[in-house]
C-alpha cells in the first residue's frame, strides 16, 4: 500500500488560507472572493476554489454569504484545523517514510539471503574437497616400507591414500609407479583423508 505524500490542490489551498487566518494575517471578519484568490493567488479554476471555500466554511472558518462574498468567521477554528492538518501530514510523511525503511529492509534482507546461499554453497563445496587434503610424511630408516615399492605395500589398497610425489635429495618424481622404491628421508607428498593418517605412520615408522 502507498501513502499519498502530497494532498490535492484544494486542501493546500483550504491550509494555507487557514494558516494566514491562524497567524493573524486575515483578520476575522475580512472579507475576499473566490474570484480574487482564484486569479491573483493560487490560479486555478473556479471549481478548486469553491471545494476549497466548501472545507473552510464546512469548518466554522468563514461563512458564505449570498450577494457579499466570503467572510472570516473564526480564528480558533483557523488555528484548530492548522493543528489538525499539520498532525495528518506529520502521519503521512511518517507513514510514507516507514515504507520506505520496509522496502529498504526487504531489499536489505535479500542480500542478505543471497550472501548467506552462497556463503553455504562455498562451505559446503570447500568441506567436501577439504576431506582429501595433501599431506608430507617422512620415510623413517628401518621403517615397513623402507626398501620396498608401492606396488608391494599395496599402499592405496591398505591406507586408501594416494602418493602424488616422491622428493628424494632435492630432486621430485612426480605420480610415482607402483614400481617407485622408497628410501629411507623420502619425503612422500600423499593425498589422503584425515582419518586414514593413522593407517600410513605405522608403515612410515611412526606411531
Amino acid at each position: 500500500m502507498k501513502y499519498q505524500d502530497k494532498p490535492s490542490v484544494y486542501d493546500q489551498i483550504a491550509y494555507d488560507v487557514a494558516t494566514k487566518v491562524a497567524m493573524g494575517e486575515i483578520a476575522e471578519g475580512f472579507r475576499f472572493s473566490g474570484r480574487s484568490l482564484m486569479g491573483s493567488q493560487y490560479n486555478v479554476s473556479p471549481e478548486t476554489i469553491r471545494r476549497a471555500m466548501k472545507i473552510l466554511a464546512d469548518y466554522g472558518i468563514i461563512t458564505v454569504k449570498s450577494n457579499s462574498g466570503l467572510f472570516v468567521a473564526s480564528r480558533q477554528r483557523a488555528v484548530d484545523f492548522v493543528e489538525q492538518h499539520q498532525s495528518g501530514r506529520d502521519l503521512v510523511a511518517l507513514k510514507s517514510q516507514l515504507e520506505q525503511f520496509v522496502t529498504e529492509r526487504d531489499e536489505l534482507n535479500g542480500k542478505i539471503n543471497s550472501v548467506m546461499a552462497e556463503i553455504i554453497d562455498m562451505e559446503e563445496r570447500f568441506q567436501s574437497s577439504d576431506r582429501f587434503k595433501p599431506i608430507e610424511f617422512t620415510v623413517v630408516k628401518g621403517c615397513p616400507a623402507e626398501g620396498k615399492s608401492i606396488g608391494d605395500l599395496k599402499f592405496r589398497q591398505n591406507t586408501g591414500a594416494t602418493i602424488i610425489a616422491i622428493r628424494h635429495e632435492g630432486e621430485e618424481v612426480l605420480s610415482p609407479g607402483p614400481e617407485c622404491i622408497l628410501k629411507a628421508k623420502d619425503t612422500l607428498v600423499v593425498v589422503c583423508k584425515v582419518e586414514d593418517i593413522g593407517k600410513i605412520l605405522p608403515l612410515l615408522g611412526k606411531t
